[in-house]
């Protein structure tokens, strides 16, 4: 008996089944863009190698106007199935199943190509669309099957067809974007014509034994979205239109709900997926943040779903399945949901890969292997670049000793797992724990080293992170100023009026931390619901709350400076930082920039603004909290140099560009890597 009785059964399709009910749900990672088939091979195979039953890959065009991006990959012809060849043979030698996503963006594509139900242009990218007549539409039916057929001459289980997310067929669905009269348009009966029409005519081409998965969305999030009634009437017509599965899609990509952030709460929407179970005869698929095997397990153990959709945690770890059913699930590196380095990359045109993992995406030219000849190997510091080293360094046979002032691993990720949102954190510190122990490197904690104690190491790693920044303001000695260390280890009294002094991502996780004061909406999923204005889609159309948000009142009154003229939070996550923005004015937070911080004395906060030190004024607040950057804690490093030393210098240590746990992680593995 293993641990996830549910989780690992088989599934059975009829003409096929699957090993377990875990599917690896798509991802677009940039891969295929490379023209590096090998490489796109190779990250697939790990997955299957990794024990997951079913993949789904990235997001493929059926044709040019509905490519998500100008290059974008495409299933056209017979160069494109020879290609995804290489991937189909790959993981099918690896003892895997992967179905291929098929993916027309409408009018969220970026490009001048665009084509829609109605030319409404979207919020997100920035070109209108054009109105399809009847002849586009049956070519965009037609190269939408072309496309599966394709799929399956490339040698692929399946497809998934993209019928959520607010693409190109979830555009039709919806009066919100299709203001049609002819039969495409109207009546909810003819605005789901295009889905019905594309899952009959695709499985007329496949055949009966080729998975078709529709991936449906079961609340839109937006105004004038679809009401759960007509999501069920659709999913029965899937069904009988001839899919497979039905895959959970959970919100527009235009909808101002969190949905997969690392403050939306675990398994957030599996009650909506639960809904849709015993009123269709094929599986259902629910999905967003699932990221353990409890949660799944609980999940599929609840009735919620027969199977569940794990994306960005097989990019955390490859090999999730095969640790949960060996009962290693304490040894699952754990995605955290922090879009850093997948979706922030997807958005901003770069290569996905993994914060936790930065072998994802990178599989053939980050390669760990023994090292020929091992070392002795110091590290001081044990936040993420110093831990990250010495996992690497470990698995690669160096005998690794990690160096800590502190009383526990973790460094600065100690602060983070205390801010409201941030609670995957506290797994983030306990996996690097569990490794070091497994890996048995040595930890020496509470003992700050000098150059002398690392005499005969063969390798010196300084990891030792930053320092605050000082902002040199007169008045900054009083004793109503602390700095965010103090606030967020919890070191330091705070009052009900607060000045935070920087906004950038500490300046935020600061605020967020005194507006909640211990309660975190992200623990607590009806308060959570209530604060974002989430409603049973049963009760209300699209599951938007009537009354929108119903944040709860702010612990504290905050008032967030910067010097900068810009709006607040800009340099925050291009996925995230709208998110951040949005919960601050939720709770009434004063942002106020452009400032320059004149003095601080019994009256408060004096600021001026612009070049000119215009229009002085005084911020009266309780305790003025600095968070005005970092500068790199470099002094072991420069007494080794002094000594004739070259120490290795990474993360905080090597640049102090606010707190970049994906840089220093990334930065000691590759490093480790070539030890």
């Amino acid at each position: 008996m293993n641990d996830y009785p549910h989780l690992l059964a088989p599934l059975d399709l009829g003409f096929t089944t699957l090993k377990n009910r875990v599917l690896m749900g798509s991802m677009h990672t940039g891969l295929e863009e490379t023209g590096d088939w090998n490489r796109v091979a190779e990250f697939y195979a790990a997955r299957a190698r990794g024990g997951v039953a079913l993949m789904v890959t990235g997001g493929i065009g059926p044709n040019l106007e509905g490519s998500v991006l100008p290059g974008a990959a495409m299933m056209t012809s017979d160069k494109d199935v020879a290609n995804h060849s290489i991937v189909t043979d790959r993981v099918h030698q690896a003892g895997g199943k992967i179905a291929m996503q098929i993916l027309h963006a409408g009018r969220y594509a970026y490009g001048p190509k665009c084509v829609a139900p109605s030319p409404i242009k979207s919020p997100i990218s920035p070109c209108p669309p054009t109105e399809l007549d009847e002849e586009g539409i049956e070519k965009q039916i037609s190269d939408i099957v072309n496309a599966a057929v394709l799929a399956r001459k490339a040698g692929y289980d399946g497809v998934e067809i993209m019928g959520s997310e607010g693409y190109f067929i979830n555009q039709f669905l919806v009066t919100h974007t299709n203001k049609r009269t002819d039969r495409w348009g109207g009546s909810y009966e003819n605005r789901m014509r295009l889905p019905l029409e594309i899952v009959r005519r695709t499985r007329e081409a496949v055949g009966e034994e080729f998975i078709i998965i529709y991936r449906l969305s079961m609340i839109d999030l937006v105004p004038n979205g679809s009401t759960f009634e007509e999501v069920v009437q659709l999913a029965q017509r899937i069904e009988e239109a001839g899919a497979t599965i039905i895959n959970t899609g959970i919100g527009w990509h235009e909808a101002r709900i969190p949905t997969i952030a690392t403050s939306v709460p675990r398994r957030a929407f599996a009650w909506v997926t639960k809904k849709l179970m015993g009123k269709v005869g094929i599986p259902v698929i629910t999905s967003n943040r699932i990221n353990t095997p409890e949660v799944a397990e609980q999940v599929l153990a609840e009735g919620c779903a027969d199977m569940v959709s794990l994306a960005r945690p097989m990019l955390a770890d490859a090999d999730f399945v095969a640790k949960a059913m060996a009962g290693e699930s304490a040894r699952i590196a754990p995605c955290i949901a922090c879009n850093q380095a997948c979706l922030d990359h997807t958005f901003s045109g770069k290569l996905t890969s993994c914060l936790v993992n930065p072998r994802a995406c990178h599989e053939t030219e980050l390669v760990i292997e023994k090292a020929a000849t091992p070392k002795r190997v110091a590290i001081v510091g044990a936040g993420p670049a110093g831990l990250s080293t010495a996992m690497t360094a470990a698995q690669r046979g160096h005998d690794v000793t990690v160096f800590d002032k502190a009383d526990e691993i973790g460094g600065q990720l100690n602060m983070a797992k205390q801010v409201p949102g941030k609670e995957e954190f506290w797994g983030l510190v306990d996996w690097y724990r569990t490794m070091l122990d497994d890996l048995g490197v040595k930890v020496e904690l509470g003992r700050e080293v000098g150059a002398d104690d690392l005499a005969g190491f063969d390798e010196v790693v300084i990891a030792t992170g930053v320092n605050p920044r000082d902002p040199q303001i007169p008045g900054e000695d009083r004793d109503n100023v602390v700095n965010y260390i103090d606030v967020l280890r919890d070191k330091a009294p705070v009052g009900k009026s607060v000045a935070v002094i920087g906004a950038g991502g500490i300046g935020f996780d600061v605020s967020e931390y005194l507006l909640e004061e211990g309660h975190s909406p992200t623990t607590d999923l009806p308060l959570w619901m209530k604060e974002w204005g989430v409603a049973d889609p049963e009760q209300h159309r699209s599951g938007l709350a009537p009354e929108g948000p119903q944040p709860e009142a702010p612990q504290r009154q905050v008032t967030l400076l910067q010097r900068k003229k810009q709006a607040h939070g800009k340099g925050l996550g291009k996925t995230t930082g709208w998110i951040h923005r949005a919960t601050l004015k939720m709770k009434d937070v004063n942002f106020v920039g452009g400032v320059n911080y004149e003095r601080i004395d019994d009256e408060g906060l004096h600021v001026s603004f612009g070049e000119e030190r215009a229009d002085p004024t005084v911020i009266k607040a309780d305790t003025i909290v600095l968070c005005a950057g970092q500068v790199p804690e470099r002094s072991l490093a420069d007494a080794l140099i002094e000594r004739g030393i070259t120490p290795h210098v990474i993360g905080g240590a090597d640049v102090a560009a606010e707190l970049d746990a994906k840089r220093a992680i990334n930065q000691g593995t590759r490093l480790a890597a070539e030890l």
